[in-house]
């Protein structure tokens, strides 16, 4: 910070307004509103996450990571906090206690993890390839004779959804109202009733794959030794659909805007100087799919880089903050994968190479089919999604010649 006197970043937000992570305005222009944080306040930023919930946002990366290695000082258990919330508050269900690996700390913790990433790690990469490609070569070929296309709705969704359903064994009808209740969920519209629709599809899975096991990874769950109850069970599923549709979709459309309005990527992926992993990496930098996340609850009040954080207030990393920090942006980041994107610590995204993998075969799918496509509107008049936690964009409309249907991958 600036001065050498301390300061508490109060749960009232005695020391002025706090700025509004929901509202459209910060959805539209988020580094606008990072390099005004980052000149008012420093490191910690006094923020709303919705209305009359006061949390810190972190956008300094020396303190991301110290944070986010401290699990002693700052637990990812919401349990106090939630107490004071109204069950009616848009960010709840996001950010309330679940029996799961991503709302516990300690022991709970590491057993949710164990069981979670036995169950990824038991995922088949190539079999996984092999389902992105039929996917998407059945979207692209819904849409190829048009000439347009929303990539949002008709490519970037389905192909994450299915994907999703895949590895967790999940029919289309459940994983459905999976997705819908996730999406109400992250957008803040009726979460208290996404929240109830989420529970009971997850809860129908469930049942599924007690009578009919699979090689997937709700099953692998099931038979895991740790032995998880109903609700933790259900609670683990609640978390890899949360992590995963969402935020992968959003990874697939950040990555084509970059790919279509940066001319370092828009030849350079096509014509192989720059591969697709090098555009992923770019967007997980600049414009990571969550881009504030990774929340803990201090203990106790605690000093951190001159301002005292209150106890049991949320304290949320700006993951993309953190990356676009002065001091570790260089400039050119080709080939460069330190970013935050993943998250760090303990709670450290465990599915990162199958993410990577859906998101890299998805684009690559598409530009193969597609080598002509072009942005449907010019990209200041895209519209982002508000809310304070994704960086998603409501529609992406391409424009490209009218193609026939590509014949479909042979295994």
């Amino acid at each position: 910070m600036g001065s050498t006197a301390s300061h508490t970043i109060s749960p009232g937000g005695a020391d002025g307004p706090r700025v509004c992570l929901y509202g459209a305005e910060f959805a539209a222009d988020p580094h606008r509103a990072y390099r005004e944080m980052r000149a008012q306040y420093g490191a910690l930023v006094p923020v709303e996450l919705s209305p009359g919930v006061p949390a810190t946002l972190v956008i300094d990366h020396r303190t991301a990571v110290r944070i986010m290695h401290d699990e002693s000082h700052f637990p990812a258990d919401p349990r106090t906090w939630q107490r004071s919330i109204p069950r009616d508050c848009p960010v709840l269900p996001v950010l309330e206690w679940r029996p799961n690996a991503l709302r516990s700390a300690g022991g709970e913790h590491t057993r949710y993890r164990q069981a979670n990433t036995a169950a990824i790690d038991g995922v088949d990469l190539n079999q996984l390839h092999d389902s992105v490609e039929q996917s998407a070569a059945a979207l692209i070929n819904g849409f190829c004779a048009a000439g347009v296309a929303d990539l949002v709705a008709q490519y970037a969704f389905p192909v994450a959804f299915d994907a999703i359903n895949a590895m967790l064994g999940c029919p289309a009808d459940i994983g459905q109202r999976v997705t819908a209740a996730t999406i109400a969920i992250f957008d803040g519209v009726d979460a208290e009733e996404g929240n109830r629709m989420l529970g009971a599809a997850i809860g129908e899975l469930v049942e599924l794959k007690r009578t009919r096991p699979g090689d997937d990874i709700t099953s692998r769950l099931l038979r895991h030794p740790a032995e998880l109850d109903e609700a933790e069970l259900a609670n683990q599923l609640v978390v890899l659909y949360g992590a995963g549709v969402e935020p992968l979709l959003n990874l697939i459309v950040n990555t084509m805007v970059l790919i279509l309005t940066d001319d370092r990527f828009a030849g350079g992926v096509l014509d192989g100087s720059l591969s697709t992993r090098d555009a992923l990496d770019e967007v997980l930098f600049n414009d990571p799919p969550i881009a504030n996340f990774s929340v803990t609850y201090p203990r106790q009040p605690i000093l951190i880089d001159e301002v005292w954080l209150p106890a049991h207030q949320p304290v949320v990393i700006s993951l993309t903050g953190c990356n676009n920090d002065p001091a570790i942006n260089s400039g050119d980041r080709v080939g460069n994968r330190s970013h935050l994107a993943w998250g760090a610590g303990p709670h450290v995204c465990p599915a990162r190479s199958t993410a990577y993998l859906i998101a890299e075969v998805a684009i690559d799918q598409l530009l193969d089919a597609l080598p002509d496509l072009q942005l449907g509107t010019p990209k200041h008049e895209l519209t982002w999604r508000p809310g304070p936690f994704h960086r998603a964009l409501a529609a992406l409309p391409v424009t490209f010649p009218p193609t026939a249907p590509i014949a479909p991958p042979t295994r």
